[in-house]
């Protein structure tokens, strides 16, 4: 493998909350945020969304691999600094189409992206590997899409996305539920491709991934395009809806903030449907 190299500016920061290194043609993102575990905030989208960019823009890359340091790869949105944002309708928090806040789709072909994946896979978490090709998860990581339990809905097309991969009724069953599940039930309802033994996640994306990048790009990049077109209309629909009706209506509820003020105060919310 080549050497590694930075590779944008944020990263160059010491307070970088997204570093990023470049590994041949993998781009190598870490969610760098470990004592928050790595909960995603405005600043920190910002950086995961420019780091994602440079994979759509740079020709010298082909795959990405996302992963978290630290003891989780992300317990998902830093709610008690973007609740208030998300109440007035702010939509500046999510770089680009509601629906794709990471800028993984920027690119009409498009580049494959790798999750590497441990510890808690929460929220924006599991919708990160809803939006990669490829996971790989420890056998230590717990999963959840749990804005149901906030009385919020998922940001990044979880309600598409993941019926779309693990099927109706899967989905469904932890969508309106909001239950954790652990790496094994990932991996059997196939939102995960593989589970390893923790600590080797990173290595083994890795390895997927330079496999990937050395196929011919073009094809790999068609292929890409071809799978997506049909996810992507819809996704485009609902991206509409959520900005535009669904989200603002939702998020300015008293439940929505009930929720999120349960979870800042550790407690069981009180939902009334108001």
């Amino acid at each position: 493998m080549a050497s590694t190299q930075s590779a944008t500016a944020d990263a160059s920061r010491p307070s970088a909350k997204v570093a990023v290194e470049q590994d041949g043609p993998v781009l190598r993102v870490a969610l760098n945020r470990p004592d928050k575990a790595n909960a995603l905030d405005a600043d920190m989208i910002g950086q995961l969304s420019r780091a994602l960019a440079r994979l759509s823009d740079d020709p010298e890359l082909r795959v990405a691999v996302i992963h978290g340091n630290g003891k989780h790869f992300t317990g998902g949105l830093d709610l008690a600094s973007l609740a208030p944002r998300l109440a007035t309708g702010d939509d500046t928090i999510l770089p680009g189409d509601g629906r794709d806040p990471w800028g993984l789709y920027r690119a009409p072909a498009g580049k494959p992206v790798v999750t590497a994946v441990h510890g808690r896979c929460f929220t924006a978490g599991l919708e990160l590997v809803l939006n990669s090709e490829v996971c790989v998860a420890a056998e230590d990581t717990v999963f959840g899409q749990q804005e149901v339990t906030r009385g919020i809905v998922a940001l990044g097309g979880a309600t598409i996305r993941l019926p779309e991969r693990v099927g109706w009724g899967n989905a469904m069953r932890y969508l309106l539920t909001g239950d954790s599940f652990d790496a094994r039930e990932a991996w059997r309802i196939g939102l995960v491709q593989e589970v390893v033994p923790a600590g080797e996640q990173l290595d083994r994306a890795m390895e997927l991934a330079h496999r990937i990048a050395a196929q011919a790009p073009l094809a790999v990049q068609a292929t890409l395009a071809d799978a997506r077109t049909v996810l992507a209309a819809h996704i485009e629909r609902s991206g509409a809806s959520l900005r535009d009706d669904v989200g603002p209506r939702l998020f300015a509820t008293a439940d929505a903030a009930e929720g999120v003020s349960s979870l800042i105060e550790r407690r069981p919310p009180v939902f009334r449907g108001i």
